[in-house]
């Protein structure tokens, strides 16, 4: 007779080869395909970035005409923010991750879940394929009307804009929904809401910020598309629209947005300062409060990137106060950490380093940020590199350390082998070293009143030794980057086997194998506080008959039902595959086709559902 843990591999074992990862529905398998295209992305970002410093390095550049130079500029931010920094966070460490800190055996929705993954590779091939074509988004991340209009921008340029980032939002729609009803449902018997780990919190916050920022986003883009296809007026003035709708509904999704890319490095911090400083979080109901409330007041600060648009007074005020208020959720995890580490016994390993570089960029960041919130300050240095300062050091540095920090602390649970750790504290030195070198000296040329989003300067305005340190730095950055991509590449072939639990974490996904079975854990646990594995969880559920999953209540963790789970599935792929045909068309006008691919679309949905059975 099998033992459990062989019952329960031939069960959840999904083929081998490309096929089974092309019909996946294993949420590490996911994470993992989320991951490694993210850092495909990534580099080509990074790439941008490099052309965009090189031209810049001194005064009159050549290397890129204006009009590379403007879509280099626009795709290396689209790129950074909704094809690195939100799908690693959510897809990779939130898909590999959240199940296996919930005591879960998978997502709520494991197709749902393929499914975003395909429409996300698919959005990234359609934004970059424009690029590709010399017609890539050249009106800037956010794209302001008018230069979004057909009058400014005749060619596809604004279309691949609109219509890839609306693509791109349906998969990170279905990402946020699925990360919701998972957290709710799939908790571990015992881990009531005060129980769930500080990222799962995170994520949590994450996801329903997602939910509702999207939507004004979406909106925005439709609307420019039905301008610029249809002859609609909604943001021009002649024809009774308005352009600050264009900013309003831009901003109402953009400014949470940071919050979207803060969050999950706040959420990976608070699994890595406990874990290394061997304590529990100081104030962990505050800091779970604060994650949420991060989110949460962060939908009332939009109007501060406006502050110049002619607003009336009172209004500025208001989002001022705000643009403070937003400070207090932040400081008080700030402090949490702080205390964490210097009330335990920390050990210095590069997780650790980077999540402490995370802090020191994040409160600099912070800082000039703070400064925006003065509105006679922000109307001085709007437009300027003041600003491509400050939120540098909060999406890069705030945001990407804690990624790299969290790439080290969770590479030997993925891979079952340890990182070099001597190279792997070289790459943080370099990679701070780089970062403050880049970032910082856009402060003083900024205030010196250079202008972001310019191709080129004339020598004579003080620019020039200050873009040239730019320049230097963003090489070293790349340095530091590529030496910590090294590392991990000759670790997961090289490396010392690590064992379950090399760092002793206090999470459950810690208690299972590195890397973990198919099935993620032999016996469901039940749970007893926040850090279960230092309390050593108790045995659980044993499901090992079928597909299954555990079922708890919203509120307590109690146990509550079992699940049959879906198994893996080709429809996901062809449902994007059709969805992304469709926006093809969509961009070239063929209005017929794309509504024929609706069409098939809408058949492959009734196919994927009468074919096998439901989700959950």
């Amino acid at each position: 007779m099998r033992s459990r843990p062989e019952r329960l591999e031939l069960i959840w074992a999904e083929r081998p080869g490309l096929l089974g990862w092309l019909t996946t529905v294993d949420h590490k398998r996911i994470g993992l395909l989320y991951f490694f295209t993210t850092l495909v992305f990534f580099a080509a970002g990074g790439i941008e970035a490099l052309l965009i410093r090189t031209q810049l390095a001194g005064p009159n550049g050549k290397v890129l005409s204006p009009e590379a130079f403007d879509q280099v500029m626009t795709m290396h931010g689209v790129t950074m923010i909704f094809l690195f920094v939100i799908p690693m966070t959510t897809g990779a460490f939130g898909n590999y991750l959240l199940p296996l800190m919930l005591g879960a055996r998978d997502m709520a929705f494991p197709r749902l879940n393929a499914l975003s993954y395909w429409l996300f590779l698919g959005s990234g091939v359609f934004l970059y394929a424009g690029l590709l074509m010399g017609k890539g988004p050249n009106c800037g991340w956010f794209c302001y009307t008018p230069l979004n209009t057909k009058e400014y921008d005749p060619g596809l340029n604004a279309d691949f804009y609109a219509l890839g980032l609306i693509f791109n939002g349906l998969s990170t729609t279905a990402g946020a929904l699925n990360f919701i009803v998972t957290i709710f449902k799939l908790r571990a018997p015992g881990m009531s809401f005060n129980r769930m780990p500080l990222f799962v919190f995170a994520m949590l916050a994450v996801s329903l910020s997602l939910v509702f920022a999207l939507p004004p986003l979406t909106i925005d883009l439709a609307f420019l598309e039905l301008q610029r296809q249809a002859g609609f007026h909604f943001f021009d003035v002649a024809g009774g629209g308005d352009p600050l709708l264009w900013q309003h509904l831009f901003w109402l999704f953009g400014h949470p947005e940071v919050y979207i890319i803060i969050l999950p490095a706040m959420g990976i911090a608070t699994s890595i300062i406990p874990t290394f400083a061997k304590r529990k979080m100081i104030a962990f109901p505050l800091v779970a409060l604060a994650e949420l409330l991060v989110a949460f007041i962060g939908f009332g600060v939009w109007a501060h990137h406006m502050f110049t648009t002619g607003l009336p007074v009172g209004a500025l005020i208001f989002f001022a106060a705000a643009s403070m208020m937003v400070v207090i959720p932040s400081t008080i995890q700030i402090y949490a950490w702080l205390f964490t580490v210097n009330l335990g016994r920390p050990e210095f390993r590069a997780p650790l380093l980077f999540i402490g570089g995370f802090i020191a960029l994040f409160v600099i960041g912070g800082l000039s940020g703070i400064m925006f919130a003065a509105i006679p300050f922000d109307q001085a240095t709007t437009d300027t590199y003041f600003v491509v300062a400050h939120f540098h050091f909060i999406i890069f540095g705030a945001a990407v350390f804690p990624i790299l920090g969290g790439m080290y602390y969770w590479f030997p649970k993925v891979t079952g082998r340890m990182y070099h750790e001597r190279w792997a504290q070289v790459s943080f030195w370099v990679t701070f070293v780089g970062t403050m070198l880049t970032f910082f000296p856009m402060h003083i040329v900024g205030l010196l009143g250079m202008t972001r989003r310019v191709y080129t300067y004339h020598s004579g305005f003080g620019w020039d030794a200050y873009n040239f340190v730019e320049t230097v730095g963003a090489f070293i950055l790349a340095a530091g980057l590529l030496i910590i991509f090294a590392n991990l590449l000759w670790s997961r072939f090289r490396g010392a086997p690590s064992g379950p639990d090399p760092f002793y974490g206090g999470t459950l996904e810690w208690a299972t194998s590195s890397p973990p079975p198919s099935y993620n854990f032999a016996v469901i646990p039940t749970v007893s506080s926040p850090y279960p594995n230092w309390d050593r969880a108790e045995a659980g559920v044993a499901l090992d008959h079928g597909h299954e999953t555990a079922a708890t209540t919203v509120r307590d963790g109690r146990l509550d039902e079992v699940l049959k789970m879906p198994a893996e599935s080709g429809w996901p792929i062809v449902l994007a595959f059709a969805v992304t045909i469709l926006f093809i068309m969509l961009l070239t006008a063929h209005v017929v086709v794309a509504g024929i691919f609706a069409g098939i679309a809408g058949l492959v949905l009734v196919a994927w559902h009468v074919h096998e059975p439901a989700e959950g």
